[in-house]
């Protein structure tokens, strides 16, 4: 009997979403989960990336309340109304773009959550905890984001 080896592949893909809110977190999973099914790949590993500095990934639990405080802990942390340099254009003197809005906070939120998350496939399906969900973290909206997925795994 002959045995078949695992064939390595790679797969990518990019989302778009308009958000409608300064703050909202974007359930991805679903998404997730068709691109994982489509893609034949048995064992592997997704990258999930903004491609914004003002938008993070994060995996957590998909709860009203929850989603709201923890939207109230970024804020607390880094609040809309603080003094951020990067929003002087007096100060600033790089990557600045005429009509920019102020959004030194919505880096500085970024900067604490993350850009990528990093998920097991296995089986052909994305592994998640019971209650773990993919975000994707508006935190300078309303604005279109791009998400992008990279796949590598074993196709049998």
């Amino acid at each position: 009997m002959q045995t078949v080896a695992p064939s390595p592949t790679c797969r990518h893909t990019t989302i778009r979403i308009d958000t409608e809110h300064p703050t909202q977190f974007i359930d991805l999973t679903s998404d997730l989960e068709v691109f994982v099914a489509a893609s034949g790949i048995q064992s592997g590993l997704l990258n999930v990336q903004s491609l914004h500095t003002t938008a993070a990934i994060v995996v957590n639990e998909h709860e009203p309340l929850l989603l709201t405080d923890m939207a109230g802990l970024l804020e607390r942390l880094a609040p809309v109304d603080a003094v951020y340099r990067h929003d002087s254009i007096t100060l600033r003197t790089v990557n600045c773009v005429l009509g920019e809005p102020p959004n030194g906070h919505s880096h500085c939120r970024a900067l604490l959550l993350g850009s990528t998350a990093a998920l097991n496939v296995v089986d052909g399906e994305l592994q998640l905890g019971r209650w773990q969900r993919v975000f994707l973290v508006e935190l300078d909206g309303p604005r279109t984001r791009d998400v992008s997925l990279l796949l590598l795994g074993d196709v049998r």
